[in-house]
């Protein structure tokens, strides 16, 4: 995978979904498109719900660079990528791409192990389990620890039924949002052999 560009980053709600984005750039246009795709992040930057992007550059020998866009609602995506202003740009870029604007929406954990190319092939199951697994044991002990001195604090939130929503809660914002879009990237080279 090419060297990856956070372009922005902000907290995003639990109905948070993914749009996974390819363009494949004619030879010789990458300078272009790159100041293309600056232009095109500044204005999704503006449309409401808009929770960051992930620029990916492409891996040696390919041209095909792909834009991971997060927003906090389906709508709100929808939105975005049906918009006149998102239409006048791709139609700015279009004579440079090669296949177009390849447009994907993906939501957990199904983006979590979707292989940045999409020629690769997917992650094997039990590796999945591994990954995933690895990530949510330190988490079950590491967030009970963290949040013990609120319950202790407010003995409300430390009833069984609250306790363990919190608990949960908090892992699983912890594994989507910030643990497994990290590590799988991290792990690629094995997750995807």
């Amino acid at each position: 995978m090419g060297a990856g560009v956070k372009a922005a980053e902000t907290s995003r709600d639990p109905s948070a979904v993914t749009s996974v984005i390819r363009h494949t750039v004619g030879a010789g246009s990458e300078s272009r498109y790159e100041a293309w795709f600056r232009k095109i992040t500044a204005l999704a930057e503006t449309f409401p719900g808009h929770r960051g992007v992930d620029f990916i550059r492409p891996p040696g020998g390919s041209r095909t660079y792909t834009i991971v866009l997060h927003f906090n609602t389906s709508e709100h995506l929808g939105r975005w990528l049906s918009s006149d202003a998102r239409k006048r740009l791709i139609a700015e870029i279009e004579p440079y791409l090669e296949g177009g604007d390849q447009v994907e929406i993906r939501t957990g954990l199904e983006f979590w192990f979707t292989p940045p190319d999409s020629e690769q092939k997917h992650a094997k199951t039990y590796k999945q389990f591994l990954i995933t697994w690895s990530v949510i044991f330190p988490l079950t002990i590491f967030v009970p620890w963290v949040l013990h001195p609120l319950f202790q604090t407010v003995p409300f939130l430390g009833l069984p039924g609250i306790s363990n929503l919190l608990i949960s809660a908090m892992i699983v914002g912890l594994l989507t949002y910030v643990i497994m879009p990290r590590y799988t990237r991290m792990v690629a080279t094995w997750l995807y052999r």
